[in-house]
């Protein structure tokens, strides 16, 4: 069965034609960052317009392997920006109807658990998913292709945005992720001890709004006695990321889960795919991750869970709406 993907949660407008739930025929992205950069994140109005440009050429283009029309089209209806989501959500159910086809609603922090899938390197149920990105940051045990509970998630700032406010303070550019992941590695991770907030919670929750203040706060106090910006960056990244690394393994054993999928923009850190793969195979845990372009933003895993979920039975209506808190584990 040939499924176009429609992804426009946030910032990036992507389409895919996917096979079956498993080749991936064409994946189209239009990235926006140069409209956003100067803002130092995304600008929710910007966002919208931008898709409603770009969007009909990125369908277009994605749908040139195919012969005829797609036999379903997938759509992430949330979670999301309410505008971005609209124009995905709108397209699809124009194409969906203009053709006769099924329509199936996608959760995009589901589709990211589920990327690997796209390069056969998914594992079997059960298996914990890390989902770590500027809008998301969460810990959820998934047991099927519409059975993921969330267990941690952050209760203020994502990882990929307190990422990106450190470096608008820094003045390193946007996004921040990449940046201060090239940054750090020249630095001193040792150099600033920032808080690990959380840590000892004795939950699987996350709170990153404090570190991120805890930076501006030390820079604004130490003025010409700050380290080095390489150092402040590593020591930022290695308080950030060892708490998301800790909870992960232990959510594994608390769980009983041998295999971890991490997803989303920030799982191509590398400092976080070193920590997270040697802690976990020291405790005989399974990491598994998608290529660079199947971790951020993309149509293809929407494409491919949405096979998936026609599979199991699930359709959307043509009055299908956003949900912008599109709740893991809730009808499709």
């Amino acid at each position: 069965m040939l499924v176009l993907g429609i992804e426009t949660s946030c910032d990036e407008s992507s389409a895919a034609l996917v096979s079956d739930g498993l080749e991936t025929l064409s994946n189209v992205v239009a990235s926006q960052v140069d409209l956003h950069s100067s803002y130092g994140g995304v600008v929710p109005e910007i966002a919208a317009r931008a898709h409603v440009e770009a969007l009909i050429p990125v369908v277009k283009e994605a749908l040139e392997p195919a012969d005829g029309a797609p036999e379903l089209v997938a759509v992430t209806a949330g979670p999301g920006l309410v505008g971005s989501l609209a124009v995905g959500v709108s397209a699809a159910k124009g194409l969906a109807w203009s053709w006769g086809v099924p329509l199936v609603a996608v959760n995009h922090v589901e589709a990211h658990a589920f990327a690997p899938a796209l390069e056969g390197t998914l594992p079997g149920f059960p298996f914990c998913a890390l989902v770590v990105s500027g809008g998301h940051t969460l810990l959820a045990e998934v047991r099927g292709y519409d059975d993921m509970r969330p267990v941690g998630q952050t209760l203020d700032d994502a990882l990929g945005e307190a990422y990106d406010k450190v470096a608008k303070f820094l003045d390193l550019g946007y996004p921040g992720g990449p940046v201060i992941d090239r940054l750090a590695a020249e630095g001193d991770g040792a150099a600033v001890e920032f808080p690990r907030a959380m840590m000892t919670s004795g939950d699987l929750n996350f709170s990153l709004s404090g570190l991120k203040t805890a930076v501006i706060r030390y820079m604004r106090g130490a003025g010409e006695h700050a380290p080095a910006v390489a150092d402040v960056a590593a020591s930022f990244q290695e308080a950030a990321l060892e708490v998301v690394v800790k909870k992960t393994v232990r959510a594994c054993l608390e769980l009983g889960l041998r295999d971890v999928v991490m997803g989303g923009g920030v799982a191509c850190n590398r400092r976080l795919r070193d920590w997270l793969g040697e802690k976990c195979a020291a405790e005989g845990i399974n990491l598994v991750y998608p290529s660079p372009e199947l971790c951020t933003d993309n149509a293809a895993m929407v494409a491919a869970l949405g096979y998936r979920l026609y599979e199991l039975g699930y359709r959307a209506a043509l009055d299908l709406d956003v949900y912008t808190n599109f709740r893991l584990g809730t009808d499709h």
